[in-house]
């Protein structure tokens, strides 16, 4: 009966509210078979005898594997890496934590990731021992996501030089690699649980960081998911700086923490110490943060931020190369040349998709190079393959409300890119 009403409810919401998308929370206390039941019934529904295609509605959730339900002990769970051909998603925690820093229930929140300063911009807390290789490691599962966190995805690992499949790169003792398709995989750095994408930069960033550096950091961090190869999720103000004053879980927090300002007048931060709760042994970290007035952005910088974040979009839907769709077309063209090499830069990714081999997916490009520099200095980094191959900045960036990033630079003899800090560069090979 429980099976019977989340198909009904479902089919209702779809058929009589056009909605277009259902996520499920702790799915993983869902059966796969539920899952499988909810997917039929949808796929029944036609335009001709209800107005939608209900093959279009897309199912998500919450994989995780916890609970008494746990390794399939009451059945075979709909969790991450058991829904391989069904097209239902599962949000990834490994591109998440290895952009963020740590994991959400770390006893200290200043560890760092490679979108929060990790080894190349030390906040010196003693919690960052180890950073080099922890970058290494992190600027794999970042690669890894971006190529739809595909478990026979294969490339040079950056953290040894060796060529490894996506379900041999290791994720806390489990495969970071667990989608057959990506449209399997959530990709996300910041929801509702958990510390927002500003909150959680807050407490990483070494604190001297600018604002304008602060936001640079939160725009390169959520390019991660808006160029990756799976669905890409944002929460809600995450392009506005959101901040719940460091609230790590706020669903009882009212609105003096939760309140969303459209206006950007205020972002959130700075009202206070969140609830004791599950925030009471962050408070000695969180007091002079939250007291620190140059952590709160005005509103005209929270207006750069969002402006950068559209500007992500903009660049997601300018070509269906971020959206190859199949784990095919992901394998034959999508490369990270410079990872593990000696060209490879620490904090720097350059993403390569190639649309001279198999089927050409944007007859207007050859293909493109995307360069993540999440570094505090320029770099000049030189993609392997390249040289001789002319290029050019996105003219969505060139045009953009960046002006920083208007001085990335294409060598085309050399086969690099020469981009500013802090900055992900676009450049398209026509």
């Amino acid at each position: 009966m429980a099976q019977k009403i989340m198909v009904d409810g479902v089919v209702m919401w779809a058929r009589d509210y056009k909605i277009d998308g259902f996520r499920f929370d702790l799915m993983g206390h869902h059966s796969k078979a539920n899952m499988l039941a909810i997917r039929a019934a949808l796929n029944q529904l036609t335009v001709a005898n209800s107005g939608v295609d209900g093959k279009k509605v897309y199912l998500y959730g919450e994989g995780w594997n916890f609970g008494e339900v746990a390794d399939n002990a009451l059945f075979y769970q709909a969790t991450q890496g058991q829904l391989g051909g069904t097209h239902i998603g599962t949000f990834s925690d490994r591109l998440r934590d290895a952009v963020r820093g740590g994991g959400p229930f770390d006893d200290d929140p200043r560890k760092q990731g490679f979108g929060s300063g990790e080894f190349t911009d030390p906040n010196g807390a003693p919690i960052n021992s180890g950073a080099q290789a922890g970058l290494k490691h992190d600027t794999d599962l970042v690669q890894l996501g971006l190529a739809g966190n595909l478990k026979a995805f294969s490339f040079r690992l950056n953290s040894s030089g060796a060529v490894a499949r996506g379900d041999q790169v290791d994720y806390n003792g489990s495969p970071a690699g667990y989608a057959t398709q990506p449209d399997e995989v959530i990709t996300y750095v910041d929801a509702h649980d958990n510390e927002t994408l500003f909150d959680s930069l807050t407490f990483k960033l070494p604190v001297a960081t600018t604002m304008s550096d602060r936001i640079r950091m939160n725009t390169l961090s959520l390019a991660t998911t808006a160029l990756a190869q799976t669905p890409s999720f944002w929460h809600a103000g995450a392009d506005l700086l959101r901040s719940k004053s460091l609230d790590r879980n706020s669903y009882d927090s009212g609105d003096w923490f939760n309140r969303l300002d459209w206006t950007g007048a205020d972002n959130g931060f700075g009202h206070g110490l969140p609830l004791e709760g599950d925030n009471g042994a962050k408070w000695p970290y969180m007091k002079p943060l939250l007291a620190n007035s140059a952590l709160k952005p005005n509103s005209a910088q929270v207006m750069t931020a969002t402006a950068q974040a559209q500007d992500l979009l903009k660049l997601r839907y300018s070509t269906r190369l971020f959206r190859l769709g199949t784990a095919g077309a992901i394998k034959a063209k999508l490369t990270f040349p410079a990872s593990g090499t000696a060209n490879a830069i620490p904090g720097v990714i350059a993403m390569r998709i190639d649309d001279t081999v198999g089927a050409d997916i944007d007859p207007s490009l050859k293909g493109l190079v995307v360069v993540f520099n999440a570094t505090p200095e320029a770099v000049t980094q030189t993609v392997p393959g390249m040289a001789g191959k002319a290029l050019s900045l996105s003219p969505i960036q060139a045009n953009g409300s960046d002006p920083v990033v208007k001085n990335a630079k294409w060598n085309t003899a050399a086969g690099s890119a020469t981009v500013p800090a802090r900055t992900v560069a676009v450049f398209l090979q026509k």
